[in-house]
């Protein structure tokens, strides 16, 4: 992989993240958990480059996420596909799930864990973080049905700067 400047990063994000698939990924080279995720951006905020991602609580990789100060976002090539959806349907309580997908860790330059199966590795620190609460959305009855019911909890939300950015070379 090689590093290049975010500013440079081509694509559409809404693309990379909605259609692509990322993978979230957290933890030490001993003990990290990954999870698929097609909610997120990729922007600007004080004067630094950033990406926001959505976790909910009962996502085995959130813990791993609040106890770190960084994670990486990867993003796979088309033919991972299968193994993003395993990622997405799978909880590392319960399986091991660089077994059952076949990708291969690595640690970025900066230390933290992702694949070295990925086109494009972004490493973010997390600059803040907030819990969705209902009383804070304008249009709760548009979303209520489809994306939180009883089963489905609301989501931390984490904004993280970009510190690093990581193309396959």
């Amino acid at each position: 992989m090689k590093e290049i400047d975010f500013h440079n990063l081509q694509g559409n994000p809404a693309e990379l993240i909605g259609k692509q698939w990322m993978l979230i990924t957290a933890g030490t080279k001993d003990s990290f958990n990954f999870m698929t995720a097609s909610w997120g951006g990729l922007g600007f905020i004080w004067n630094r480059p950033v990406a926001f991602v959505l976790v909910r609580p009962n996502r085995h990789t959130r813990r791993f996420i609040d106890e770190q100060e960084s994670l990486t976002l990867t993003f796979l090539p088309e033919q991972y596909r299968e193994a993003l959806t395993y990622a997405g349907r799978h909880s590392g309580r319960d399986v091991d799930k660089v077994a059952a997908t076949g990708l291969v860790p690595m640690l970025t330059p900066g230390g933290l864990v992702s694949f070295e199966d990925a086109d494009l590795v972004l490493e973010c620190r997390k600059l803040f973080v907030t819990q969705m609460q209902q009383q804070d959305f304008l249009h709760w009855s548009e979303l209520t049905p489809r994306f939180y019911a009883e089963d489905n909890p609301l989501h931390r939300l984490y904004i993280c700067e970009i510190t690093g950015c990581h193309v396959r070379g």
